[in-house]
């Protein structure tokens, strides 16, 4: 009795990593079939073939599934060490990147605290230059006023004893002309029993002054018999050929007990030329008339360029 035995096994897809171990199974189950064909000894032993190849596969695809497995596994395991790896790196990236943060915090900072600090130091050092500059200047102008105060104090001194010496001088200038004016009331008392002093005049000048002005001085003695004072009266003209222009005097009339003085200053009429000076004195039924021919005198060197910078009218003695 022959039996035809149609194998068909429906096994699970192989996967890619065990495609090697097919064409030998294939191979196998080729053989089986053909030797099952010839007869029922060969089935039974194709049967245990097949259950051996069965076996057989089951084997090859139970280690394929470890082999896969411990694919997978070291697969994993690689997968995480890797990652683990990558933390490791990732970690030491931040710590290197901390520190170099650190580094260069404290680089700045250290630069910035220096650089402050020697600004610090160099306006201090400024400020001390400039506080020992100023002492300096502060000795020197001290100095400066110690020489003055004691130049002041030999000047206040010396003014002092030149201001004692005026003093003792006016006191004698004083006592003097105290007995001056004695021995002028023996002098006038003599001379009014005499007879008097009659009018006449002691002085006379005309100067010229700056801005077409003059100044003219006339000194006037008398001495009437009863030695009282008389009122003297003055008139002062400029003559020329054509014409002339009386001068006005500071006062119309002067008290005459000896010598009065008589003092002012005119300014000369524009495109006026005097020729004479007329005196015309009259004083206790007494008249006095002088003429005086104009002349100009020497060039006067210091005269001052204004009236303004001359002092008062001179009332010394001619």
């Amino acid at each position: 009795m022959r039996v035809k035995t149609d194998l068909r096994l429906r096994l699970p897809p192989v996967p890619l990593s065990y495609q090697a171990d097919l064409p030998s199974f294939k191979s196998v189950l080729t053989e089986q079939q053909r030797a099952s064909n010839n007869g029922d000894q060969s089935a039974k032993s194709g049967a245990r073939q097949i259950k051996n190849a069965h076996h057989q596969f089951k084997s090859s695809v139970i280690k394929a599934s470890s082999i896969k497995q411990i694919h997978s596994t070291s697969f994993k395991s690689r997968q995480t060490g890797a990652a683990s790896w990558i933390l490791a790196l990732f970690a030491a990236a931040i710590m290197l990147t901390v520190i170099v943060g650190l580094i260069l915090g404290h680089n700045l900072g250290y630069k910035r605290g220096y650089h402050a600090l020697e600004a610090e130091n160099k306006q201090a050092l400024n400020s001390s230059q400039m506080t020992v500059q100023e002492l300096e200047e502060m000795r020197a102008s001290y100095k400066a006023l110690s020489n003055q105060v004691a130049v002041a104090k030999q000047e206040l001194t010396i003014s002092l004893n030149n201001l004692d010496e005026l003093r003792e001088k006016q006191k004698e200038l004083s006592i003097e002309n105290k007995q001056l004016n004695q021995l002028n009331e023996v002098y006038a008392e003599a001379l009014s029993e005499e007879g008097g002093l009659p009018l006449q005049v002691l002085g006379a000048k005309i100067e010229p002054l700056p801005e077409n002005s003059f100044e003219f001085g006339f000194d006037i003695a008398m001495l009437s018999k009863d030695g009282q004072a008389k009122r003297l009266n003055a008139t002062l003209t400029l003559l020329n050929d054509d014409d002339f222009v009386e001068v006005p005097l500071d006062s119309a009339s002067y008290l005459l007990k000896g010598i009065t003085r008589i003092r002012g200053r005119f300014v000369m009429p524009n495109n006026f030329k005097p020729l004479q000076v007329k005196l015309v004195l009259t004083a206790n039924g007494q008249e006095v008339e002088q003429l005086y021919d104009w002349t100009l005198g020497d060039r006067v060197d210091s005269m001052p360029l204004s009236l303004i910078d001359l002092p008062e009218v001179d009332q010394s003695p001619i």
